[in-house]
Parts: structure tokens; sequence; C-alpha cells
């Protein structure tokens, strides 16, 4: 038995979302956070790691590598955290149930090395819930770096060119980045609180709300299966009394999903993919962050939609921008 999810058992999880009615109002929530009044409160979401904690990460790892253990054997059970473990689940209660993403600063990548600080983060990821596949061939760690692929490629993953990424979230609960390298310049981390744009829009279009909860099309990207339809059905939105507002958003793959001869964007989608773009993109609502090598973000795919600056990066191959992905589910549905 494998200790991590398949690409498809975790896309399935992700999915399954309860949804009881359209909120009667705006939601009251810690998700429902704004840019520029959670940029003061850093010290609530950047946690720095003790000298401590990094020497208990390291004897994890440590003791699995001396007894062989594969990155694939990796458990919460084995790679044992003592101390950490209880902080830990502090942040996954964050993520899930709070602002909806934490920030952790000082994971010694340097000192280390790529492979020893990649293993740490697998590690860690168990301790924060499920680590499942990327991808269909089953990736375990994304490598985000620049592949020298085409940015105007339509079916080009955007993580693998130094190109801008627009705002969307993943297939899992949770997604974790961990810098191994920064660019030369830009590569910029932007997040917004998809529960604040939610309330903005009841706001300002009040009559685009119940096409959230409806379903857009989801182009896979021809990444689907044999036999499978090369986009799926997807509503934005779901809401619950057990876990609120949950939502899915990916502008570029709802729009990219009309390359297709059998969809169509109706004109309340077209309009509300404009209005939720702009939103994404106001500076009231963006928390911008930056990188450094060491940090660790975790953000919901539940109530935080995340975005990058394009960047230039340095010509040495050693000193590519460099993060590592993790994608994450929570024990239970609903994330």
């Amino acid at each position: 038995m494998t200790a991590y999810r398949s690409f498809r058992e975790q896309s399935l999880h992700y999915f399954i979302r309860p949804h009881d009615a359209l909120p009667e109002g705006p939601i009251e929530s810690p998700a429902a956070w704004r840019g520029p009044d959670i940029a003061k409160q850093q010290d609530e979401w950047m946690v720095v790691l003790t000298d401590d904690e990094i020497a208990e990460l390291g004897a994890a790892h440590d003791a699995l590598k001396a007894d062989g253990v594969p990155l694939d054997a990796v458990a919460r059970d084995n790679f044992a955290l003592p101390t950490l473990s209880g902080k830990i689940a502090g942040w996954r209660d964050e993520i899930r149930n709070g602002r909806g993403f934490v920030m952790v600063r000082g994971l010694p990548v340097a000192a280390w090395g790529p492979d020893k600080a990649a293993y740490v983060y697998w590690g860690i990821g168990h301790h924060l819930g499920l680590p499942g596949a990327q991808n269909p061939a089953d990736e375990l760690l994304g490598h985000v770096v620049d592949y020298g692929e085409e940015k105007d490629n339509p079916v080009v993953r955007r993580y693998r060119t130094t190109g801008h990424i627009d705002f969307h979230c993943d297939a899992a609960d949770a997604v974790g980045l961990l810098c191994l390298h920064t660019a030369k310049s830009g590569g910029q981390s932007r997040i917004v609180s998809s529960v604040a744009i939610f309330n903005a829009i009841q706001k300002q279009r009040p009559d685009l709300v119940a096409r959230l909860f409806e379903p857009f099309m989801l182009d896979r990207r021809d990444e689907q299966g044999e036999g499978e339809s090369p986009f799926f059905p997807i509503p934005p939105c779901r809401h619950s009394d057990a876990n609120g507002l949950q939502t899915f958003y990916h502008s570029e793959y709802f729009r990219s999903a009309d390359r297709h001869d059998d969809v169509t964007i109706d004109t309340a989608a077209m309009e509300l993919l404009d209005l939720y773009d702009s939103l994404c993109l106001s500076p009231e609502l963006q928390l911008d962050m930056w990188l450094e090598q060491g940090d660790m973000q975790f953000i919901s795919n539940h109530t935080v939609v995340h975005s990058r600056t394009a960047y230039e990066d340095w010509p040495e191959r050693e000193r590519k921008r460099h993060l590592l992905r993790l994608w994450l589910s929570f024990e239970d549905t609903g994330g």
C-alpha cells in the first residue's frame, strides 16, 4: 500500500464538496481576509523554524535514510516529529478552518542540499495531510522550474515556463511550495481569498452569484485518460453548513475549454470569469509574498486562489529558480 494518493484518487476526493444551498448574504469567516489588512498581521501567518525544530526534522530524515526508506514509503508514522508534530497540527487547522494559508521560514536548504530538503518537505507533508500525485504520471513532488517550453502553447503547464501564471486553484485540498532557489528577478507569489472575492461579487453583481454554483467546463489540457472526454463539468463554488464556501477556480482552464467543438461559454459565464479575474487583480484583495530560499508556503485550495508573476531567470543552470510543489489531501471529505 502506498503512503500517498494517486492523481485520480486525490482529484475525486477534492471535488467531493458538499452543497446545501446558496449563501444568503456575505460570508463572515477568518478566510474572508483582504490583502492590505492581512499583510499587517504577518507575525500571525509567518512561522520561523527554531534550531531545535530544524534539528528534529534533520533527525527524522537521517533515521529513515539510515534504514534505506525511499521517499514513497515515508509516512506520518515513520517520519517521527515528537515535538513539531503538534505545531504542524496547528498549521493544518489554520489552513482548513482559519485564514487558509501559512508561511514557514527557515528550512536550511543551502546546508542540507536539495535531496535532503525535498525528503524532509515530503515528511512534513505527511504530518499536514496525505500527499498525492500531481498528474496522471503520478509525479509526487512537482518541480516548478523553467523547462524552456512555449509560453503561448495552449496545453503547456504554466509552471514549466517563466511566464505569468493566472490565479487558480489546484485539484487538492492544499498546495505547498518549497523554495530551493529564487529567480534573478520576479516570480512573486500572489494570493487572494476566494471568500472575499465571493463577497465582492455578491455586492457588485448579485445577478451572477447563482452562476458560480452551476457547472463550467474545465479543459483537461490533453491529460485525459484513454476514452475520457478532454473536458469535464465542475461548478466553481459549493456551500454547506459543515464546510462553508468551497471554491475551485481556474480561469485559464475554464476559458480554454472552448477550443473543443462541443464547448461554448455562455454570456453569464464569460461575464463572471472577467469579473472574477479583475477582482483577483485588485490591490484591495491581493497579498503578495516573496518566497526566499527555505520558505515553505501552504495554501488551501478551497478558500484561496494563487498566482505567480513572470520572472527573469539566472543563466547558470545550478542557480535557476526552482520550487518544489506538494499537493495534500486532508483526511475527511470537504477539506
